[in-house]
């Protein structure tokens, strides 16, 4: 729930899905959670989430 309410990006997914990434630190290697979900009005909806460490490849804008 962490990364829904304080991501440190969020992003388009498909379908109009909202894509919430917050950067960890794992075993010295950086890594991305990335949770997929629908935003109603009164909840979140959790489609998946999931721990990647294509960070480059998920993140957009400049790095931080």
């Amino acid at each position: 729930m962490e990364t829904i309410r304080t991501p440190d990006q969020v992003v388009e997914g498909y379908g109009g899905r909202a894509v919430a990434q917050r950067r960890y630190r794992v075993r010295a290697k950086d890594m991305l959670l990335r949770v997929v979900y629908d935003e109603t009005e009164q909840k979140y909806v959790v489609v998946t989430a999931y721990l990647t460490s294509a960070v480059t490849r998920y993140w957009k804008g400049s790095e931080r």
